[in-house]
């Protein structure tokens, strides 16, 4: 009698059935598998979202219609905000005395004929030299064959370095002008492999042996470069 309760009383703790375990470790496992593929799906979502949003955002940037071509203003951004260099502002100051000329304009052109310069190879003083041989510092300059503004740039000849900047009708932004002027100016002297042919190829008068305009344009940039030194010296000295 003692033995059976025994054996009952034992019974009541029994281990669960080992089938009965793994079902309920299975049934946990795929719980915990379901939640980590819901979380993973749900990032890989967020993910794609976010990429798909980059890609949008380049593509509208990419399809926003050019503006039409910048005025000297517009430009300015493109520039120092002044002449920080003591002799572009000695070289505003002298330019805007001799051509009389807003002092402000004079420094815009200054630092345009530097950028001008800067980017194609070209020597800024040479650049503002042609500028007052061409023009006089007269944006708004327009000569009997139809060369137009600061350089005296051609439009029929030179479309395609107008074309970049929206057109001919480009020629007229005096930044946009001395810009071509100074990329005409360089394929000159660099195709007629001097300095002095170049400027006379600049001129349309390559066959005139005097070379009357370029001993003008270089009289002029001697002047300038003296302005320049004497900046330098009054910068020494103080």
């Amino acid at each position: 009698m003692s033995h059976e309760f025994r054996l009952s009383h034992l019974s009541w703790h029994r281990p669960p059935r080992p089938d009965a375990a793994r079902d309920r470790n299975g049934r946990l496992a795929g719980l915990w598998a379901a939640i980590l593929r819901d979380g993973l799906a749900a990032i890989a979502l967020a993910s794609v979202a976010f990429i798909f949003a980059q890609h949008v955002a380049v593509a509208l940037d990419a399809g926003v219609a050019p503006a039409a071509a910048p005025t000297l203003e517009k430009r300015e951004a493109e520039l120092p905000a002044e002449p920080n260099d003591p002799k572009h502002r000695a070289l505003a100051a002298h330019l805007s005395q001799r051509y009389r000329i807003a002092p402000d304009a004079a420094e815009e052109m200054v630092r345009a004929a530097y950028l001008a310069g800067e980017q194609v190879g070209l020597e800024p003083v040479l650049v503002l030299a042609v500028i007052a041989i061409e023009s006089s510092f007269d944006p708004n300059a327009v000569s009997h064959a139809g060369a137009q503004g600061l350089m005296q740039v051609l439009p029929k000849y030179h479309e395609d370095k107008l074309e970049e900047h929206g057109g001919s009708g480009a020629v007229r932004d005096p930044t946009i002008n001395i810009l071509v002027g100074t990329r005409i100016l360089e394929q000159y002297i660099r195709g007629a492999g001097s300095l002095e042919s170049g400027l006379q190829r600049y001129n349309g008068a390559l066959s005139d042996r005097s070379g009357r305009y370029a001993r003008k344009v270089l009289a002029e940039r001697e002047q300038l470069l003296l302005i320049v030194r004497q900046s330098e010296w009054t910068r020494v000295a103080f």
